[in-house]
């Protein structure tokens, strides 16, 4: 089980966060939340809940919570007004993809800590000034990309680092799921609504909202660098104005192959993220609807499965492990990962030290700048008839 937290980090009061988005009828929002508080030292006391002030005030009032504002703008005006210590540590900004990056620029401008949805934001150039403003301001920024955060992710990431694996030649990642496989945008679905919208979800649609969890995955396990993509998006449902379905050839800078795939109209399918990493030495593969478990295989020999919350497991896998084996962990607690090792590094920072390498394991606003401009990339090779484009 996960040890105890580097007392030294330890503040002698809880972190203060606030959130932009995730009112009433937001499913995000809400995980977002748990997983903030969910380490116990933690605690969410200031909100601008949605972008129509009367729904926030209302969203504000079932959570029953201490400062509710009416928009972002009046929360970073007021926050900013409070002494250290009554202020919040740390904004999460949980809204549709379009209403990411003015309030993001913001609070980093204003010297505040940002926890961030994925995609970061809608463009590259976007990408770099949120880059500059954190460098800038020397804030911590992390994105949510939250499958990174389960302890067998992290398994797969040591023994890609260790060498165990060897020199990786194929990666096959892909994340079908069916919740689109009707235009439910056109019967009032709110989540469906925003993410087929070009101005609000961007220029891509399950390439960006899955697509990029794919790509994020990947990089964090391998650690290896896009060259190239070759792209194929394609919609199926008629009158949808983004892709809901599409494949994408990548080559890797060190020569692997890979094939990434999503899509969102695949009958039958929930959420079925699933990666698998083959080197010269052992491949590696695993399941988000099986999370806990880690998939090892060998030519010649069986197949091992490693299984979360054993002593066998990495540092990394055992700090991200909070319940004995057997014992399942999931989504929450993944989610939960990536705010402990922000808040921490945050705590770390507040304390007067340097945080260490385990609390930094989260994605940060160069994975998000990345991740958006692969999202760019593999939109610019479909549109031009599958043409192979350089990152």
């Amino acid at each position: 089980m996960v040890s105890g937290k580097d007392e030294s980090s330890k503040l002698q009061r809880k972190l203060k966060f606030g959130q932009i988005g995730g009112g009433r009828d937001s499913f995000i929002g809400a995980v977002h939340r748990r997983a903030a508080i969910s380490d116990g030292f933690t605690e969410f006391v200031a909100g601008a809940l949605s972008s129509e002030p009367g729904k926030a005030q209302l969203s504000g009032q079932d959570l029953l919570l201490e400062r509710i504002y009416g928009s972002w703008q009046e929360m970073l005006e007021k926050e900013s007004a409070l002494p250290d210590g009554e202020r919040i540590d740390f904004v999460s900004i949980v809204t549709p993809n379009h209403a990411h990056f003015e309030p993001a620029l913001a609070f980093v401008e204003a010297g505040f800590n940002v926890v961030l949805d994925k995609p970061m934001v809608h463009s590259s150039e976007q990408a770099q000034k949120l880059i500059e403003a954190v460098e800038e301001n020397q804030v911590v920024f992390g994105v949510t990309y939250n499958y990174t955060g389960y302890p067998m992710v992290k398994e797969a990431r040591d023994w890609v680092r260790s060498g165990k694996v060897g020199e990786i030649q194929r990666v096959v990642v892909e994340y079908p799921q069916d919740w689109l496989l009707n235009k439910i945008e056109d019967a009032g679905a709110k989540q469906a609504e925003w993410r087929t919208d070009p101005a609000r979800s961007g220029i891509a649609g399950a390439v960006g909202d899955i697509g990029s969890h794919c790509e994020n995955l990947v990089s964090y396990i391998t650690g290896l660098e896009l060259d190239a993509v070759c792209a194929d998006l394609n919609t199926f449902v008629p009158g949808r104005r983004l892709d809901d379905d599409g494949s994408v050839l990548l080559r890797f800078k060190n020569g692997a192959r890979g094939v990434l795939w999503v899509s969102q109209i695949s009958t039958g399918e929930e959420n079925g993220l699933k990666i698998r990493v083959y080197g010269t030495k052992a491949g590696l593969e695993w399941q988000q609807e099986h999370p806990n478990w880690l998939y090892i295989k060998t030519q010649g020999g069986p197949t091992q499965i490693y299984k979360r919350g054993n002593g066998y497991l990495s540092e990394a896998a055992t700090r991200a492990t909070h319940l004995p084996s057997g014992h399942p962990e999931a989504f929450f607690e993944a989610f939960g990962n990536i705010y402990m090792n922000i808040t921490d590094t945050i705590r770390a920072r507040l304390s007067g030290r340097e945080p260490t390498e385990l609390e930094l394991d989260f994605p940060t606003v160069y994975d998000g700048a990345r991740g958006v401009k692969f999202i760019e990339k593999v939109v610019e090779s479909s549109n031009s008839a599958q043409k192979w484009v350089s990152l």
